[in-house]
């Protein structure tokens, strides 16, 4: 039985892209809710589109882990350019959301080398309908992003989930 929240770096120790910290509360998470994170990241490089995404999302079966489908966009999904969705969601010329504007985080490529932080900030989760296989439960994600053929960075990320 997993815990709470918990994540690791899963690519090589050369990967440009390491996550160096990661808080999320509450635990479990709960849907809707508030959700407060603080994250750090180093990236070694300009990393820019194409950057593939590949996500494999689990879910606990008492002590097995049963891969979760895409469906819709959600679950074990590969996404070929992530670029191109960040543009779908924040139109290219407009500024990124608070918090990311206020900590210069950037929400468009090209993704310049260097550190990045968010200090604990605050996001709705609005009572969204999630599919019937988003139930409460233990879940576990392995998110590793690429370009190219070159693996940039990989995190693995274990959580519970609840909602209300």
């Amino acid at each position: 039985q997993v815990g709470g929240f918990a994540w690791e770096n899963c690519g090589d120790r050369t990967d440009p892209v390491v996550l160096q910290s990661l808080s999320v509360a509450p635990d479990p998470i709960s849907i809707p809710g508030s959700l407060r994170v603080s994250a750090a990241v180093s990236c070694g490089k300009t990393m820019a589109s194409p950057l593939k995404a590949v996500l494999v999302v689990e879910k606990a079966l008492g002590d097995l882990w049963i891969q979760l489908p895409c469906i819709d966009q959600l679950g074990s999904c590969t996404y070929d350019d992530i670029c191109t969705i960040l543009d779908n969601l924040i139109p290219p010329g407009t500024t990124c959301p608070e918090p990311l504007l206020t900590y210069g985080i950037p929400c468009h490529c090209p993704f310049k080398a260097g550190s990045y932080s968010l200090p604990a900030s605050d996001f709705v989760l609005p009572d969204v309908e999630l599919p019937a296989w988003m139930t409460n439960g233990n879940y576990r994600v392995r998110a590793a992003v690429s370009s190219g053929g070159e693996e940039l960075g990989c995190v693995k990320l274990t959580f519970s989930l609840q909602s209300q």
